[in-house]
């Protein structure tokens, strides 16, 4: 007891805790971001519940601007229960051209990413999900929303492009090429899955590829932004 009247004096004001604590200026600015992050928390609940809505009024007339803020971080994906499994097994590639040390262009060979994401989580008890689904579903993206020629199908289209070219040099910024990106170059590969032992069916196992055309690299591609300088396009 004698601590505890040690530590409240008789006739103490107790101390005010949490924003009553702060001093006002400190209070309003709380004030202000606690606000700030409401409004957007609910701006966002409304995007999401628009884009999954089915079509109405308000989607008809600000379509593009939900579309917009959905995509491509925020898309959502009802295939859980998918009734038809994939029977193929998709690889996405990519190769780089860039600028050496004497100043010369050179082009690396195909780096396999998808073989990349795979090695990381075999074995892993508690594997990524950015590397199980990020390029995966970034490449699925980019697939729904292109032609057979690989022309962009309007806003969502082109933002996929950008979403790839993000993730893209997200993974070659992490090793070192030798130089500064200048293009990339992404293509596909698509492998059937061989039939089962007890199946007489005969499948033809070979790869497919999808080659799409090279891509200049910007500032606004890297991880860092202009400052990581692992581009040249804007030198």
């Amino acid at each position: 007891m004698d601590s505890y009247e040690d530590e409240h004096v008789a006739g103490e004001p107790a101390r005010a805790v949490g924003m009553a604590g702060l001093s006002l200026p400190y209070q309003v600015a709380a004030g202000v971001c606690l606000a700030l992050v409401a409004v957007v928390g609910c701006v966002h609940l409304a995007m999401v519940f628009l884009h999954v809505a089915p079509s109405n009024v308000v989607t008809k007339q600000h379509g593009e601007a939900v579309d917009g803020w959905v995509y491509p971080e925020f898309e959502q994906n009802w295939k859980l229960f998918a009734p038809n499994p994939l029977q193929q097994n998709i690889a996405v590639q990519v190769r780089a051209e860039y600028t050496g040390s004497d100043g010369g262009r050179r082009t690396s060979g195909w780096i396999d990413l998808s073989a990349e994401d795979g090695e990381a989580i075999r074995g892993s008890l508690l594997p990524s999900h950015v590397h199980q689904n990020q390029l995966r579903r970034g490449w699925d993206f980019f697939l729904s929303s292109h032609d057979g020629e690989n022309r962009p199908d309007g806003l969502r289209g082109r933002l996929s492009e950008s979403y790839m070219r993000r993730i893209v040099m997200q993974r070659l910024d992490a090793g070192d090429l030798g130089g500064p990106v200048a293009r990339i170059q992404l293509r596909s590969a698509t492998t059937p899955v061989e039939a089962p032992a007890f199946s007489d069916e005969k499948i033809d196992t070979r790869s497919a590829y999808r080659q799409l055309p090279w891509w200049t690299i910007t500032a606004a591609d890297l991880p860092k932004g202009a400052d990581n300088g692992r581009t040249e396009a804007d030198r």
